[in-house]
């Protein structure tokens, strides 16, 4: 009943949003004389932010066709190298351009799509050769197609590490960002404990919940404050009969995008209403940059409810990963496995879902790890997202993790 009350809402929505996009139209006609004095600039800004705000949106594309390299534009375009039922592995080829240190950026499964990290890939791009993780919707993926749990995340990992290592350098370096951590630093483990030829040269983790018992945020104590069954009961919806995935069991990602704008709600009603001001004054330039974040904020996907609910009880509750507990397969995660795998850990100084101290704790469980293998720094003024995204990952963390790959490759 949920997710079909949402696709009521959502259908609902999705008209009034084409009548308020008509009607801003309408109004800013240079035909139309209310387009010049009056309200009519004042309701055509207000429709416009309405229409964008409750339009319906699906998968973004990363849209990266070129990059820079030593002052010269590369074209760059994206090939499939691997395909899983519920993810891709995907590689931004840089035409003309061999060599460089083999990078794969493990995109978080939480409610959004791979590309919220293409300001991630873009910055990346001119150093290294770029693979990312382009995970599926679930409510696409047909239920023939089986389940996927936090071990076949791991195993996703793993394998993708392989395919990237048949060509050119056998251990590519991994950049997990945020939720990914976990599942990559056990990845790690698992590849190291076995002498995986593939293993990663580094592991860059940034904002991950490595141990969610430091410095606990609200993210954590929501996942806390009520039992498992709760959760399976009051956030798990069945698949409509209108997608691919009928009947399986999801997270809908409308809900993950509810409750991460009800945490920060006064800051997004501030950005709407400064963007509303900014198309009263004309200028769409600023106008724009809100509503491109916006559009790929509000670009949602599903989880599997098998991964979803096994996240909140290992990660959250029972924090399997820091007490050793932790199993792949039904054999125990042994982070003692992790010796040459370089690893920094980076966090973000006001990050408000991976509080301070959540990442840098895999650098003291990886105990059997020399300490000049170890890293970590924090980013001053820095938020959750701004740690993989702006000005500040650009010019200050970036540079960070590029001068620890090239310590650390070969």
């Amino acid at each position: 009943m949920l997710y079909d009350a949402y696709e009521m809402q959502r259908s609902m929505l999705a008209g009034a949003s084409a009548l308020a996009n008509f009607g801003a139209g309408l109004l800013q006609n240079p035909a139309n004389p209310f387009a010049y004095f009056g309200g009519g600039p004042v309701m055509a800004s207000a429709l416009e932010v309405f229409a964008h705000a409750s339009a319906p949106r699906g998968k973004p594309a990363f849209g990266l066709d070129s990059t820079e390299i030593d002052g010269k534009t590369v074209a760059v375009h994206e090939e499939i190298v691997l395909r899983k039922p519920f993810g891709q592995l995907k590689h931004f080829v840089r035409e003309g351009v061999e060599g460089g240190p083999k990078l794969l950026i493990v995109a978080p499964m939480s409610g959004h799509f791979a590309t919220l990290l293409r300001g991630t890939v873009e910055r990346m791009l001119p150093f290294a050769d770029v693979y990312i993780t382009d995970w599926r919707d679930a409510k696409l993926v047909p239920l023939a197609d089986g389940s996927f749990d936090l071990d076949d995340y791991i195993d996703y990992v793993i394998e993708f590490l392989a395919k990237i290592g048949e060509e050119g350098d056998p251990c590519p370096h991994v950049l997990a960002v945020c939720q990914p951590s976990v599942p990559c630093y056990a990845a790690a483990a698992i590849m190291g404990a076995e002498k995986h030829p593939n293993r990663p040269r580094t592991l860059t983790m940034m904002g991950g919940p490595i141990d969610t018992r430091e410095a606990p945020t609200a993210v954590n104590t929501l996942a806390t404050e009520r039992p498992l069954a709760w959760f399976e009961q009051n956030v798990i919806a069945t698949v409509p009969m209108l997608y691919a995935g009928a009947g399986r069991k999801v997270y809908p990602g409308f809900l993950q995008l509810a409750g991460f704008m009800s945490m920060n709600l006064g800051n997004h009603l501030v950005s709407h209403w400064e963007m509303f001001k900014h198309l009263v004054q004309g200028d769409e330039e600023s106008a724009a940059a809100t509503q491109a974040f916006y559009d790929e904020y509000r670009s949602v996907c599903d989880m599997t409810a098998e991964f979803y609910l096994q996240t909140v009880e290992l990660v959250f509750q029972t924090h399997a990963l820091p007490n050793g507990e932790m199993r792949h397969r039904g054999k125990l995660v042994d982070l003692e496995g992790i010796t040459d795998t370089a690893l920094l850990a980076i966090e973000g100084e006001r990050d408000d879902i991976s509080g301070l101290g959540q990442t840098r704790a895999a650098l003291t469980l990886a105990n059997k790890l020399p300490v000049k293998l170890k890293k970590y720094y924090m980013a001053e003024g820095v938020g959750h997202y701004g740690i993989f995204h702006g000005s500040k990952w650009r010019t200050k963390i970036a540079p960070v993790m590029e001068e620890w790959i090239t310590a650390h490759s070969g």
